[in-house]
């Protein structure tokens, strides 16, 4: 049997040499070379050609080699196998340094005072509301958002969450489907959203969800921060939101078209803060190694783990 690696864009024979230390009696395969496609018995992909997995007759599971899986349902001829995600410590904390650091920078008004800091210009307005006075929501309550929300409220935010169907949450006010999210949007002055990415909800974040942010707090506006996926907002409508005032600020991590391209007008918008798709990035060690033991239990007999559910997309 062998570990098929089938990507694109990402160094192939970094990822076979890492792999082979780590699974020495398992050939690594690499999709393009001439392999046995009847000894495949496991799949390590990100974003392989749709269609290039078909013809495994005795595949046992797939691996999605980052924290999403959306690219694998965008191959319609994708294999009836199990799919297995990844879930990785130091990725999850990676993204709440991600979250906390970019909720303080509005708590705080860095962007502020970084535009005033340009202009040489000293303003004697200090006031500062405490963290407890700002309403912080995070879309999506999976372990990336769970690890954000407990580190929020340790730093002091007011933090609810909402997501797809309902979660019991120790400490945390949660909403979900339809029905919760008006009220969840209307106590909102800080949108976090860590969503995967799935047909129900590609474009969530529209015009009509950012008008639903609450205009009461203690910032003077709502924020955007988007570091789940690019599918998930309308950046026309964030723009036009920004605009009209409607969002104050938004800082976004990933886009609809990646790399986002250099006629963007969010490269330049003075309330948008870009970073490129590097919220959370994960040690390619750490992924084999998450990986290879995944094999090893399969291998042994045991259950695997952290498996998606395909009518759910996560």
């Amino acid at each position: 049997m062998s570990l098929l690696l089938a990507m694109t864009s990402w160094h192939v024979e970094d990822w076979r040499a890492r792999f082979q230390a780590l699974l020495p009696e398992m050939p690594i395969v690499v999709l393009g070379e001439p392999f046995d496609r009847r000894a495949v018995h496991y799949v390590a992909s990100w974003k392989h050609p749709a269609g290039s997995l078909t013809g495994l007759p005795n595949l046992a599971a797939i691996f999605s080699l980052g924290a999403g899986v959306d690219f694998l349902f965008a191959d319609d001829k994708l294999p009836a196998a199990p799919i297995a995600r990844v879930v990785d410590p130091d990725l999850t904390a990676r993204m709440s340094e991600y979250v906390v650091l970019h909720c303080l920078m509005y708590l705080r008004q860095q962007h502020r005072y970084d535009r005033q800091q340009a202009q040489a210009l000293w303003e004697d307005d200090r006031s500062q509301p405490a963290a407890g006075a700002i309403r912080v929501g995070i879309m999506g309550l999976g372990e990336l958002g769970q690890d954000a929300a407990r580190k929020l409220r340790v730093m002091g935010f007011d933090v609810a969450g909402w997501s797809r169907s309902p979660k019991a949450l120790d400490g945390l006010p949660s909403f979900s489907g339809e029905d919760g999210m008006k009220a969840f949007l209307a106590r909102t002055d800080i949108l976090v959203s860590l969503l995967p990415l799935t047909p129900e909800t590609r474009g969530l974040i529209n015009s009509e969800l950012l008008s639903g942010l609450a205009r009461d707090g203690r910032l003077g506006g709502p924020f955007l921060i988007n570091a789940g996926r690019g599918g998930l907002q309308v950046e026309a409508d964030i723009l036009a939101a920004l605009d009209a005032g409607t969002l104050k600020g938004a800082t976004l991590d990933v886009f609809e078209t990646e790399p986002l391209p250099s006629d963007s007008p969010l490269w330049l918008h003075p309330a948008v803060t870009v970073t490129p798709h590097n919220a959370a990035m994960s040690e390619p060690e750490a992924i084999a190694g998450l990986i290879a033991a995944q094999v090893r239990r399969l291998e042994a007999g045991e259950p695997l783990q952290n498996v998606v559910d395909p009518a759910r997309g996560y």
